[in-house]
């Protein structure tokens, strides 16, 4: 079963949910409560696929064995070499599921969401080097937090600490009424979003434009926008849905989406497109590189350095996404956007040629917009096909 593709998933989740509720109006603790719920609601997801719930079963067990263990390590040592294999083992599952279709017609290793479980089992190892993660983590909490069920299948993307934090607040009865009414609200914009408008974008104008076959400007240009919309409403509806949910349950995951067409620059895109995968990256892939160019002082420009960090990001996000030929066109098309603006930035701050004023900001806007959609049209597959 999909999570949030069907109105009996959501029947499921009002029965599960009930005594979270009554336990939080009254304020009482009801985190072990939900823990037996996201173990139950896994095994309904995975029912259909008993090779998925296999996979999810020993994924599970080794980042935990890896996490665990390098925590362990690290009070005593604090090898690079160590840390290197630790998050190249972390992120191996999700390497192999991505190159296992192209030599195998089953994917045995894949499942839903392990994408996302890959980023929250790495960005661990990671925090425990840099300090951030000192002591061992219970097993039922480490669990809880890898197998979140609102979050599994495409994100939003938290951090432990954070999720840590909710977990151990002491909620009263107002105090869940708020979280309750958030959610609530959240899940009903979910509704809107995704099963209203984004369902029509695609129902009536995507589904039905058979006339982009006759190769017109138009109807390109057509799609372009229809689909950029469709994608925007579609995935932000998924991340309130899986956010109201997370609220329900007492856990404040982050948001994942702000305006994004409203943004000024693609710099400013990415601060509010998908962005705790955004985050992701630009915390434990592009600042890492960064500060180990700088470290190693291989190159001594700090724009150059930059520049290089962000070829090398939108390539791994273009790459992640998939290996068909649009994926990659897309990254590379991210990454020469974001060294070019970056690179205008920068010489715009000596030479003061792009003024700030309200003509230029909506014309910044505009132009944001444009591109960003004409990225989401080499994104569907239209534009190389």
């Amino acid at each position: 079963m999909t999570p949030y593709g069907s109105f009996t998933f959501f029947f499921i989740l009002v029965i599960l949910l009930a005594p979270t509720v009554i336990l939080g109006l009254q304020g009482k603790r009801f985190h072990s409560y939900n823990m037996i719920i996201s173990v139950l609601v896994l095994a309904i997801i995975f029912s259909s696929k008993l090779t998925g719930f296999i996979a999810l079963i020993i994924f599970t067990v080794w980042q935990v064995l890896l996490i665990q263990g390098y925590i362990s390590y690290r009070k005593k040592e604090n090898s690079g070499w160590v840390f290197s294999f630790a998050v190249i083992a972390s992120i191996f599952p999700l390497v192999i599921s991505k190159l296992l279709p192209y030599f195998s017609q089953v994917n045995w290793i894949s499942f839903l969401g392990i994408s996302y479980l890959t980023f929250k089992g790495t960005q661990m190892i990671m925090e425990t080097r840099d300090g951030l993660i000192k002591q061992n983590i219970p097993l039922p909490r480490l669990l809880y937090f890898i197998l979140f069920f609102p979050t599994i299948s495409s994100g939003p993307i938290d951090r432990y600490r954070r999720f840590d934090k909710d977990l151990k607040q002491e909620l009263t009865g107002e105090e869940y009424k708020q979280f309750l009414y958030d959610g609530i609200n959240k899940i009903f914009q979910g509704f809107l979003y995704k099963y209203i408008i984004g369902y029509s974008l695609n129902h009536f104008l995507i589904a039905n434009l058979r006339f982009i076959a006759a190769n017109h400007f138009q109807s390109h240009l057509f799609y372009m926008y229809s689909y950029s919309m469709y994608l925007f409403f579609d995935f932000a509806g998924y991340s309130c849905f899986a956010i109201g949910v997370s609220y329900i349950m007492g856990v404040k995951s982050p948001e994942n989406f702000n305006l994004p067409f409203i943004s000024r620059n693609m710099k400013d895109f990415w601060n509010r497109w998908h962005m705790s995968l955004s985050f992701w990256f630009r915390d434990y892939v592009y600042m890492r590189f960064v500060f180990w160019m700088t470290k190693k002082k291989w190159v001594k420009n700090r724009n150059v350095t930059s520049n290089l960090g962000y070829i090398l990001l939108f390539l791994l996000m273009g790459f992640w996404h998939g290996l068909a030929i649009q994926y990659i066109i897309y990254g590379i098309y991210h990454a020469v956007l974001m060294v070019g603006y970056n690179t205008f930035e920068q010489w715009n701050k000596k030479h003061k040629w792009w003024p700030q004023n309200k003509f230029t900001e909506v014309f910044s806007i505009l132009l944001t917009f444009h591109v960003v959609c004409f990225g989401f049209y080499i994104f569907s597959g239209h534009l190389i096909h």
